[in-house]
């Protein structure tokens, strides 16, 4: 059996390729799975802008010097199992691999899914490495699984950002400044903030997408990145970077006097990515959702926060289905050479921003 894989250069993101191997052999109590879609979004570009710092590039390690690959969310059926509590045929949600298939070593089993164990694992985030089983996941629907590949992820550090602020009282300000506008995430940051009473959102973009922004509905005001000076130089705000763009980030910083707090996200701007020491105002701080959705679970228990974010998954779902004019159209790419060309054209950000882009790398 052959495994075909995409490697990307750790320092040049647009710089691909793909790799084929023979699919080693299960060990007992591991599975194997085939990736049957995956989405490509600016969240993957983020990942491997943030590679090294945040150590994506260590859930499904290539072996060979400069060269990785990056994670992705979508759907895998398993084709063998060697593990008494999974079964061939099952269908799971996941962090995978840009590849035809993956081996996961299950464990911690539970009605809803289980975490993959393998041991150059076991230090990385428990949220990445966290499997659903469709049939007992409480998002997924069989209709939506492009919506789910494609926003979930998203979605839910979208709606841990606007908690994560809101838990913190906006730091005393009530305007906030979102780079990257068009992207997915920041569309969905902008929707949970406009439901927050009093809060302003000011989305900054390129001038060619000022007007899809618009559109979106959900962005108290839509400015292109040179109309940095427009908003008050005096208004408390807070600066949420899903661009990573270093010159507006510094713009940002020392046009915006009582900017409160500095939150990175992103880096949607692959070009542009750069330092931020000697800002002035606050420091940049990487945003890390898994340990706001820590917190809140120590808050609240793992049941009602998973109910809050089922509940506001819904809401999502519904509000991007039930819209007048529909701004997500879904784009397919079948293959491992179109997979590889939607990869490049995503890291160079060469992307219509209301087209959601699903792969099928086999």
């Amino acid at each position: 059996m052959t495994i075909t894989t995409l490697h990307v250069r750790k320092d040049r993101l647009t710089e691909a390729r793909l790799v084929e191997s023979e699919a080693a052999a299960l060990a007992p109590g591991q599975v194997r799975v085939r990736v049957d879609t995956f989405s490509l979004t600016a969240n993957n570009v983020t990942y491997g802008a943030f590679g090294e710092a945040m150590h994506y590039w260590d859930f499904f390690p290539t072996h060979e010097e400069g060269w990785g690959i990056v994670p992705v969310w979508g759907f895998g059926t398993v084709v063998q199992s060697l593990h008494p509590g999974v079964a061939v045929g099952e269908r799971l949600y996941g962090y995978w691999p840009m590849a035809s298939s993956a081996i996961l070593q299950p464990d911690r089993l539970v009605e809803r899914g289980f975490v993959d164990s393998a041991p150059h694992r076991a230090a990385l985030h428990g949220v990445y490495n966290r499997y659903m089983r469709s049939s007992r996941d409480p998002l997924y629907t069989p209709d939506t699984e492009d919506l789910q590949a494609l926003l979930r992820p998203l979605y839910l550090t979208s709606w841990l950002i606007d908690d994560f602020l809101a838990d913190n009282d906006f730091f005393g300000a009530r305007t906030v400044l979102l780079s990257s506008a068009s992207s997915k995430t920041a569309w969905a940051t902008a929707l949970l903030l406009q439901q927050r009473e009093g809060i302003t959102t000011v989305g900054f973009t390129s001038p060619a997408n000022v007007a899809f922004c618009e559109g979106l509905g959900c962005y108290s005001r839509v400015l292109p990145y040179a109309e940095v000076d427009a908003p008050a130089a005096a208004t408390p705000c807070v600066y949420v970077d899903f661009a990573g763009d270093a010159r507006f980030r510094s713009q940002v910083h020392e046009r915006f006097t009582a900017l409160r707090y500095s939150c990175s996200v992103g880096g949607t701007h692959v070009g542009e990515l750069g330092g931020a020491n000697g800002l002035p105002g606050p420091r940049p701080i990487l945003f890390f959702a898994p340990a706001q959705a820590q917190k809140r679970q120590a808050d609240w228990g793992a049941a009602a926060f998973g109910e809050k974010v089922v509940a506001g998954w819904r809401a999502c779902l519904a509000r991007l289905q039930t819209a007048p004019h529909p701004w997500l159209r879904v784009q397919r790419h079948e293959g491992a050479a179109a997979a590889l060309q939607a990869w490049q054209r995503m890291a160079a950000g060469d992307v219509d921003p209301s087209v959601g882009h699903i792969v099928t790398l086999r």
